[in-house]
């Protein structure tokens, strides 16, 4: 029965990842998704956040905790591996700017194709990453399929207004079925993890939460991509790399399983707390002002 359902969750990370990049494409201009990569000090706040911030804390939590050296590697992936399509998934349940979070994953991506195989070495010397291994999923899972719908809508856009809300239907749904399969086939392994190791993946998904937060500042939508884009790592680059690379540590893979199970039960939960924030505004201001 594992076997099953660990053979669709390839399959099903590609359906989610195709149709809600392609969905994004077909419902946002070229300009709407590009246009906010022109605000240099976002930009800037948003590879802080997400390739010097986020793997520093992980860095630092592996050593703060005492990991094991398979889960400390695995934490350190999911540190250094940012830009994840599920960043879209919580963005609309979060009531955020859809177009915003395209613009952030379009950012993150290719600088996460280059930063990984360059960074890693360099903290984990036996480490050898393909930037190809890395790059050939993200780009035709993806990029591409953004960019297919980007310059589909100027052309069909009568059909790109009817296709892109089934499409995200499609992904609501392959969602779905993806997180089933992963807890379902690999539960024997989530359980036997350790506290230690779930603790310090929790403390790196909530602090990785308030780093884009902070960065985020007093504008509500870019701190809500932000928040969410900084915390939601890219699970399968991380994937890729562990599997590729560490296949002497199959606890390695583990890890990274652990933090994106443990990352979609903290996550979703935060994006309904926005998406309720953001339809009663007057709480929301409320609450800043007491804590500013």
């Amino acid at each position: 029965m594992r076997e099953i359902f660990a053979a669709i969750v390839p399959w099903a990370t590609l359906v989610y990842a195709v149709s809600s990049m392609l969905s994004v494409g077909l419902g946002h201009s070229f300009s709407k998704i590009i246009g906010p990569l022109k605000n240099w000090p976002w930009v800037l706040l948003a590879l802080a956040a997400n390739f010097l911030l986020a793997p520093a804390l992980a860095y630092l939590l592996d050593r703060a905790f005492g990991l094991d050296v398979p889960h400390a590697v695995g934490l350190f992936l999911i540190g250094s591996a940012a830009g994840a399509p599920f960043l879209l998934k919580l963005t609309q349940v979060a009531r955020g700017r859809m177009a915003l979070a395209a613009s952030l994953l379009v950012l993150l991506l290719p600088l996460t194709v280059v930063f990984v195989p360059l960074v890693l070495p360099t903290v984990l010397p036996e480490a050898h990453v393909s930037a190809g291994a890395i790059a050939r999923p993200l780009v035709f899972s993806m990029l591409l399929p953004l960019a297919g719908g980007m310059s589909l809508r100027p052309v069909a856009p009568g059909f790109a207004a009817r296709a892109s809300r089934p499409l995200g239907d499609l992904a609501t749904v392959a969602l779905v079925v993806l997180l089933a399969s992963i807890v379902v086939a690999d539960w024997p392994e989530l359980i036997g993890i350790g506290a230690r190791a779930i603790l310090a993946a929790f403390v790196f998904i909530l602090g990785a939460f308030l780093i884009g937060l902070a960065l985020g500042a007093r504008h509500r939508e870019r701190r809500t991509v932000l928040a969410f884009g900084t915390a939601q790592r890219n699970i399968a680059a991380a994937t890729v790399v562990a599997t590729q690379t560490f296949e002497t540590l199959p606890s390695v893979v583990v890890m990274v399983t652990a933090a994106a199970v443990l990352g979609m039960l903290l996550l979703f939960p935060l994006a309904f707390a926005f998406r309720w924030l953001a339809a009663h505004p007057a709480t929301a201001g409320f609450l800043r002002r007491r804590h500013a």
